[in-house]
């Protein structure tokens, strides 16, 4: 097991190298650089999108009409595009390397201080929200499993259904509009992840505080993955509780208890544990944006966001190495849980 994640481990680094490659590329091909962007804003255009990409003088130079040469030159000088897109790729590689991602274009800041500053948010939603999630969804597909039909069964999986329909941001302004003050109702804050006070409240007021803000984004981004999670657990259970074992068990006289969670659960969790890194993964990354936005969350996804959309690249490809590590790492757990569930999985006898 230790080869094959030593070999997991050193599979990343390629792995990244070509993900780092290939948005790469595209970057330099898309609208509007940084450098157009501040000849834009020199020119009175404000935010306004110019010339075609970060690297193609051609376009520069039609968007730089009536600026100083010198300026211009200055401009490209300052975001580096002074260089051929080999030699700034080459560049960009060796500093991530010592794991520098450099400076934002924008915010004053360096990138490793802007992760760092948004990580707190983007970890607590993420989470909590997994957490939860697990908690509730791995009982409740034992219990839907076991009563299969029952009605129980019914408006568990009806309530399952609309939950799984109903988009996690939709949700969230629902939550919003019954929970913040829309119907007279006003129990939870709607921006922030703590108080403007928070300095000031006593430890327990801390801790209080901050779930207190958690309780609305967590719940809105529980809902879909929840559903989902629910029906893979008792569809796994229901495919166990079928299998000839399980009829020999039963028959032995061993009781239900036993054979539910001393037989079945070990090899019903396998597809569960497998989707955990993608449930993860699609709750850390993919699913806060909009919850950030929609309660003022400043967390990576609203950052990485923003830096897309101002073409502020240190940040994107920043926060891309980032999501892309972490994203590779949780899947390796996901792996090592299939050894923790059933110890008969060995991954080092596979050509991984």
């Amino acid at each position: 097991m230790l080869n094959y994640i030593l070999r997991r481990l050193l599979l990343i680094i390629p792995t990244l190298l070509i993900i780092l490659l290939v948005n790469f590329v595209i970057i330099q091909a898309a609208p509007g650089g940084p450098v157009e962007q501040a000849i834009a804003r020199l020119q009175g255009l404000g935010g306004t999108t110019v010339g075609s990409s970060g690297g193609d003088s051609a376009q520069t130079s039609r968007a730089s009409r009536g600026l100083d040469p010198k300026l211009i030159a200055d401009i490209e000088h300052q975001y580096g595009f002074d260089k051929p897109a080999p030699e700034r790729l080459w560049l960009m590689l060796k500093h991530y390397a010592v794991l520098d991602f450099g400076k934002s274009f924008f915010r004053g800041a360096t990138v490793t201080q802007l992760i760092l500053d948004k990580m707190p948010v983007t970890l607590s939603l993420g989470f909590w929200a997994t957490l939860i999630t697990y908690l509730v969804s791995i009982p409740l597909g034992i219990r839907k499993a076991v009563r299969h039909g029952s009605h129980f069964d019914v408006w568990t999986s009806s309530a399952i259904i609309i939950g799984y329909a109903m988009p996690a941001f939709l949700f969230a302004m629902l939550l919003i509009v019954v929970f913040c003050g829309g119907t007279g109702v006003d129990w939870f804050p709607v921006r922030g992840l703590v108080s403007d006070n928070f300095e000031q409240l006593t430890l327990l007021g801390k801790i209080a505080d901050y779930f207190w803000h958690l309780v609305l984004p967590v719940t809105s981004l529980v809902i879909g993955g929840f559903a989902a999670l629910t029906i893979l657990t008792k569809n796994s259970f229901l495919n166990e509780i079928t299998r000839q074992y399980v009829v020999t068990a039963r028959a032995k006289g061993v009781s239900e208890q036993r054979v539910l969670y001393g037989h079945v659960l070990r090899n019903a969790m396998l597809l569960v544990v497998a989707g955990l890194p993608q449930a993860f993964i699609s709750v850390f990354f993919a699913g806060s944006l909009l919850i950030e936005v929609i309660f003022s969350l400043d967390g990576l996804g609203r950052l990485s966001y923003e830096a897309a959309v101002a073409r502020d690249y240190p940040v994107v490809f920043g926060t891309l190495f980032i999501f892309t590590l972490f994203g590779l790492l949780i899947k390796l757990v996901g792996d090592i849980c299939y050894t923790l569930v059933d110890p008969r999985i060995d991954f080092a006898a596979r050509n991984a």
